[in-house]
């Protein structure tokens, strides 16, 4: 059996196939689904999400939002997402490099510039992994 997922965004809807396999980013950790899971509705962090299609993975870039899964459909609303394959590797690489400087620039900032480029820095990381980089 598979999974139906459907991976939306304000924007567009970014996957809409079936699959043998999910992992998500969730708030708690990673969160791993195959079909017949119980169901579940779990709050998502920015992160990359792993699905198994057929032989091959797919990486997307999620944006923080909500996972449910029930009778194996798994519907994911985020802020934003973006398939790895569309992301530029080396430009993903040097945002990430950029938000990391930010973040220890914003030590000496406010508490909202910090959690700003906290967030910056996630973003920018889960793009930068979605594309095939390492951190």
């Amino acid at each position: 059996m598979t999974l139906t997922v459907r991976v939306v965004a304000p924007d567009k809807t970014v996957w809409d196939s079936n699959a043998e396999e999910v992992i998500l980013p969730s708030t708690t950790g990673q969160l791993g689904i195959l079909s017949g899971h119980a169901p579940i509705l779990t709050a998502l962090d920015t992160g990359v999400m792993r699905v198994r299609a057929g032989k091959e993975w797919v990486s997307i870039a999620l944006m923080g939002g909500f996972a449910e899964v029930q009778e194996n459909k798994v519907t994911i609303l985020v802020n934003g997402a973006q398939k790895g394959e569309t992301i530029d590797k080396e430009t993903a690489r040097v945002a990430y490099t950029e938000a990391q400087s930010r973040l220890q620039k914003s030590d000496n900032g406010t508490l909202q510039e910090q959690i700003q480029a906290k967030q910056a820095v996630k973003r920018a990381r889960a793009r930068f992994q979605a594309a095939g980089g390492t951190v």
